[in-house]
């Protein structure tokens, strides 16, 4: 049987999840314009340098709960890192919709909401809420994916 659109995003984000380096959550993201893919990402260290994989991971040393103290990540988000990647190639992401495996965070969201995505579609639920409530004050459109 031939997935939705939304079907086919959301398995496209699932597979750049595979590409995370982050030992906490595996995320992916995929940005969207007219049925046509701009830009992927998953989380994991800044270019060149070492993943979390090699030097551990200092929220799951400290146990801090998910949500909380992302300060002190090495990471960069999924989300991030596709709004980043499509910044880097000169690919403007106003108006496009944001595929992501995981709800975004508050930081997330505000970059989403500066980079003029106008729809998010996400996957498994997030701790914390306000990201999710930033968007919708910002009017961007948010849509719960049920994921497999």
């Amino acid at each position: 049987m031939r997935p939705t659109l939304d079907e086919y995003f959301m398995e496209i984000a699932r597979v750049a999840a595979k590409r995370s380096t982050c030992l906490r959550q595996k995320v992916g993201a995929v940005i969207v314009k007219d049925k046509r893919i701009l830009a992927t990402g998953y989380n994991g260290a800044p270019s060149n340098l070492p993943h979390c994989e090699e030097v551990g991971c200092m929220r799951e040393k400290l146990q801090v709960p998910s949500g909380e103290r992302q300060e002190l990540c090495r990471g960069v988000h999924a989300e991030q890192n596709a709004i980043l990647q499509a910044a880097k190639f000169g690919i403007s992401v106003e108006g496009a919709t944001l595929y992501s495996t995981h709800c975004p965070c508050i930081t997330c969201a505000k970059i989403i909401i500066n980079a003029g995505i106008k729809c998010v579609v996400y996957g498994k639920e997030y701790a914390d809420k306000n990201g999710l409530k930033l968007l919708e004050e910002a009017g961007v459109e948010v849509r719960y994916f049920a994921s497999e």
